[in-house]
């Protein structure tokens, strides 16, 4: 059974990247099979513009453009110069906000050579290849969460950053938020002891249930100037399929193009996990449950739960649900005391404060003079996660420093989600060959060195 399964995530992942490899063309696809740099971009000054392009405007897109283009006065100084998108009217007011050039290939924007950094917010299937792609043409990548679709690609991002040198960001913002950074400071003081468990959830509700965005009628791949949509591209790596505007529009509800809540939500609560942990760490077991019980118009689940284990004797419980608004409280469980990350009601975005809870029960008088036996409140800094996120990317392409949420650190997100998604999908527990980089359905066997 297990070379079974490996066999089956190999052919998975080849035909996925096969695929997305032969759409960049012959060449470009020899050159990523064997990672040749095509380009290694230009060398930006201090006082250099950063010219930018934005390939996918959807909502998501659209926001992180127009952010980029903000900041992008300021000390930062960067430019939109080109954006990209398959729905010709999205392309057209983008190209028309940003007074740039439009295209709907992006091979046209990572081709320039006066472009130094690219956006990616496609839908999550698309993010690995275009990512990769842009590298290898000397580009660095703001690349949109999740920061790919399969636990193979997450290995090729990592392997083709190191290979061409360029920074890559993963926009989670949350991890620039002064939240995780003020935990990781209390953690590594020593304030909650041996870590025992993280936990963390996303609850929201609607009529209309999360993720079914306006549709335009109109649109589509056999329609005229501003309703036209690639739709032949936009599949690209997935399975063919025929139109269908639910699929386009409201990708997050099919399989093909995303996880779910697992890739669309839970990703912001693993990422900064790895910030605020004293290391970044990959899971070693995961298993996840949950079920679609309201919103029968979707592939994934409306209500979504994971538990994972890690080898240096933690776990990690996160909960959703698309039907039920209820948060629970995020916490950092440690054996001397507990962070309460997000009290009910705050998000991380207003949150004010984190406290440091103490386990009276295990309290030595050390423990009492240094940390007090109180609950404290822990103040936190006010700023804007999405810019500061954005600043730090910029400040990096000039300096070439490592981001905030590097490839490597949301690699080891991307595993527990993309697990998590296998993990449902199979029904069954999975775990993690850290060395060979595979999901497996047993333990791996560890040989002595």
């Amino acid at each position: 059974m297990q070379d079974f399964l490996n066999r089956r995530n190999f052919l998975t992942s080849a035909s996925v990247a096969g695929a997305a490899l032969g759409l960049a063309g012959p060449a470009m696809a020899a050159q990523q099979r064997k990672l040749v740099v095509k380009s290694t971009g230009r060398v930006i000054g201090a006082n250099d513009t950063i010219n930018v392009g934005v390939i996918g405007c959807g909502g998501r897109g659209t926001y992180v453009g127009r952010t980029f283009a903000k900041v992008g006065q300021g000390e930062n100084k960067c430019k939109i110069v080109a954006v990209c998108d398959l729905y010709e009217k999205r392309k057209r007011l983008n190209a028309e906000f940003h007074q740039c050039d439009g295209y709907l290939d992006f091979h046209e924007v990572i081709n320039r050579k006066d472009v130094d950094a690219v956006i990616v917010a496609t839908p999550d299937h698309w993010h690995a290849p275009i990512a990769i792609a842009a590298m290898l043409n000397g580009k660095d990548v703001y690349l949109e969460k999740p920061m790919c679709h399969t636990v193979a690609q997450a290995k090729q991002l990592i392997d083709t950053v190191k290979a061409t040198k360029r920074v890559l960001q993963v926009g989670s913002q949350t991890t620039s938020a002064d939240i995780w950074h003020k935990a990781k400071d209390v953690i590594a003081s020593g304030a909650i002891g041996d870590m025992i468990m993280s936990q963390g959830s996303y609850h929201r509700n609607s009529k209309e249930g999360e993720w079914n965005w306006p549709i335009d009628p109109d649109a589509g791949p056999n329609k005229k100037g501003d309703n036209y949509i690639d739709w032949k591209t936009y599949l690209g790596p997935a399975p063919q399929r025929a139109w269908n505007p639910e699929r386009f529009f409201r990708f997050r509800k099919f399989w093909d193009y995303s996880g779910g809540i697992a890739t669309d939500l839970f990703f912001h609560v693993a990422a900064p996990l790895n910030i605020c942990w004293p290391s970044p760490q990959f899971p070693y077991k995961v298993m996840a449950g949950g079920g679609i019980y309201v919103f029968k118009d979707r592939e994934v689940p409306d209500t979504f739960h994971l538990i994972a284990e890690y080898s240096k004797g933690h776990s990690v419980v996160l909960s959703s649900s698309m039907a039920n608004s209820q948060h629970i409280p995020g916490l950092i469980r440690g054996h001397l005391g507990t962070i309460i990350m997000v009290e009910h009601g705050q998000f991380e975005g207003t949150a004010t404060y984190i406290t440091l809870k103490p386990e009276k029960r295990v309290m030595t008088p050390e423990y009492e003079g240094k940390y007090g036996k109180d609950d404290q409140q822990i103040p936190l800094e006010s700023k804007d996660a999405m810019v500061a996120h954005v600043e730090n990317f910029l400040s990096c392409v000039r300096t070439r420093q490592k981001p905030t949420l590097d490839v490597e650190t949301a690699a080891r997100a991307q595993v527990l989600i993309s697990m998590s998604v296998q993990s449902y999908r199979q029904g069954r527990v999975l775990y993690f060959d850290e060395k060979t980089f595979q999901v497996l359905p047993t333990p791996p066997i560890r040989t002595k060195a």
